[in-house]
């Protein structure tokens, strides 16, 4: 693989790559690879092969493996602030979590939750932890549109809606269903906007259906509100999405990942050789970017650190 060097397209993006930086594979033989997640007491970063219905391991110290079978089709994870790490499962159409113990082995998974007024939640796709330990995370449905990435199922809701999940009491709220099919998210570092993708072109044989990501202004930590296109990506799709230190959004493409700053100027292209599918700030210093795409898990080192 000789992948093209990153590509500036603005002049505020000068410095975001170190001298010479290259994309460098890590790891492949996904079937299709999403839902990235830094592990910092493992230093490890997990993903999942959705069809293969697995989740994927890499770290400098043991290169790539597979570090969890049967894993009901997870998607997007995120981890909370003790450490536990939280997945959305197709599968179990819940969102599920893990915690370690002192020896950081994985203990038995907890379903947190996986109903709305009784009825079964569609299917999580994607996840973010706000800073008061509330769980934001978007319902679509396809992991429930046939066997390959989940279980063939009818929805049980009326829409495909963006969920406000408080673990200290349970409840769960309806945050909007202004996306047609919400995708991934992303708060600003200040948590004052949420960024949602819209998928819903990904399926279409028509042309119709989006393929942009809308910004939210988050009101008193709890709501949204003001709902706008922040971008129209292309080509392909923004799937997954993430923020850093500096507010900049990092989004999939179908031929890289797109950077861009939070006046809604496109900065710079990392182009990846795969359809990229999510991505995630790891390393000691969450300055390296990782990329799932398609069969293969990628990282750049960047002049930045992630905020989420």
């Amino acid at each position: 693989m000789n992948p093209s060097p990153p590509v500036i397209l603005d002049p505020r993006a000068e410095g975001l790559f170190a001298a010479g930086a290259r994309l460098e594979r890590l790891h492949t033989g996904a079937a299709w690879s999403e839902g990235p997640a830094w592990l910092a007491h493992a230093e490890t970063l997990v993903w999942s092969d959705i069809p293969n219905n697995r989740m994927l391991a890499w770290s400098e110290r043991e290169g790539g493996r597979v570090w969890r079978e049967r894993a009901e089709f997870t998607n997007g994870h995120a981890c909370a602030a003790d450490g536990a790490l939280l997945h959305c499962s197709h599968g179990l159409r819940a969102i599920v979590r893990t915690r370690f113990d002192a020896q950081g082995r994985a203990l038995p998974d907890e379903v947190l939750v996986d109903r709305y007024q009784g009825r079964r939640l569609n299917s999580p796709n994607d996840l973010v932890v706000k800073r008061d330990g509330t769980i934001w995370f978007t319902d679509p449905p396809y992991g429930i549109l046939s066997d390959r990435e989940g279980h063939r199922a009818p929805s049980e809701l009326r829409a495909n809606y963006v969920f406000r999940f408080d673990p200290r009491d349970g409840s769960l709220d309806v945050v909007s269903d202004f996306p047609e099919e919400p995708n991934g998210l992303a708060f600003s570092p200040g948590e004052d906007i949420l960024y949602v993708t819209d998928t819903s072109a990904a399926l279409r044989s028509d042309g119709g259906g989006h393929h942009h990501i809308v910004a939210f202004d988050v009101v008193s930590g709890r709501t949204l509100a003001r709902p706008r296109v922040f971008a129209v990506v292309e080509p392909g799709l923004a799937d997954g999405l993430r923020v850093d230190e500096r507010g900049w959004i990092y989004t999939s493409s179908e031929d890289s990942v797109q950077v861009y700053h939070p006046d809604g100027t496109r900065l710079a292209r990392i182009p990846v050789p795969e359809k990229v599918g999510n991505l995630a700030f790891g390393g000691a210093a969450r300055d390296q970017l990782y990329i799932c795409a398609s069969t293969s898990l990628y990282r750049i080192p960047l002049n930045t650190r992630g905020n989420s």
